[in-house]
């Protein structure tokens, strides 16, 4: 199958991969089907893949595998690149404050440090 690639999804540091890697196999494999979603679809549906609302341009991209809920948290840059940052599980309705605290410092970090002159 021949896709279009719409968007580039990239990760910054290790954040993504670390917590990727410490997942079961069922779970790596819905998050990379969400991630080919995301790099090939002109509209996602927000079940999937939705910004934070009173974050400073954070995303969750959102994954369910059986009773369980995944998030990680992303961010744009220059228009269709999609930067992955932090992830965790969900235990709770409301995304914890913690975890957003932490992807807009990353999203800073890694603005600084692509555009420093």
């Amino acid at each position: 199958m021949n896709e279009k690639f719409i968007r580039e999804v990239i990760y910054y540091e290790d954040y993504y991969l670390d917590f990727l890697n410490a997942q079961k196999e069922d779970v790596k494999k819905k998050f990379n089907w969400t991630l080919q979603l995301i790099s090939t679809q002109d509209r996602i549906p927000e079940k999937f893949f939705k910004h934070i609302t009173g974050s400073s341009g954070i995303f969750e991209v959102r994954v369910e595998v059986g009773s369980d809920i995944f998030r990680i948290f992303s961010f744009f840059d220059k228009g269709n690149l999609v930067v992955l940052v932090n992830g965790f599980q969900k235990k709770t309705q409301k995304t914890p404050k913690a975890e957003i605290e932490k992807a807009e410092k990353l999203k800073k970090e890694y603005l600084e440090y692509k555009y420093k002159k």
